[in-house]
């Protein structure tokens, strides 16, 4: 797979800054990002945000509009990573390893400060929410990567038991 194009960390309040490296904390977030702080996590899987580069050029070229990399105010910008064929599954950002969690949708905010057609154009490709396993730095360039470790799954990706063990019943083999 290829790597990430662009580190960018997005602090509250403040303008998107595109930074050569970043610090991960397993269990946390990016060092400096929005989810780090508690009022802004949703969810335990709410520690990065990921979004394909391509799709942001596909949307400025399909529709004419300015849209830059930072806009969709995701914390990592990849490039040559088919992000939602990492739901469900663990990979590597250089050493730092991630698990996908679930796909990032447009949201109206994002529509409010561009363009109204995100919504439409986005939907299904608007990124990847994931969890950070391993703590390490995350660096432009670096190689994004289905982890060879064992694989994780999202908890809505989960399989169901089909059998329960009750009145002695017990599934067949």
């Amino acid at each position: 797979m290829a790597g990430v194009g662009c580190t960018s960390t997005i602090p509250t309040g403040t303008c998107i800054a595109s930074l050569e490296s970043v610090a991960a904390q397993a269990g946390v977030g990016l060092e400096g990002d929005r989810y780090t702080r508690v009022t802004n996590k949703w969810s335990d899987h709410h520690q990065v945000t990921l979004i394909e580069s391509e799709h942001v050029e596909a949307f400025a070229q399909a529709t004419g509009l300015a849209l830059g990399y930072g806009d969709p105010r995701r914390s990592l910008v990849t490039r040559g990573v088919r992000l939602n064929e990492l739901l469900g599954k663990r990979f590597r950002i250089g050493t730092v390893e991630m698990e996908g969690m679930e796909l990032c949708e447009p949201c109206k905010l994002w529509a409010k400060r561009t363009h109204a057609q995100v919504l439409p154009f986005f939907k299904g490709q608007g990124g990847l929410r994931a969890r950070i396993l391993t703590s390490g730095r995350v660096r432009v360039g670096d190689e994004v990567a289905e982890s060879l470790s064992k694989r994780g799954r999202a908890r809505d990706e989960r399989p169901r038991c089909r059998w329960r063990r009750r009145r002695g019943r017990i599934p067949p083999r």
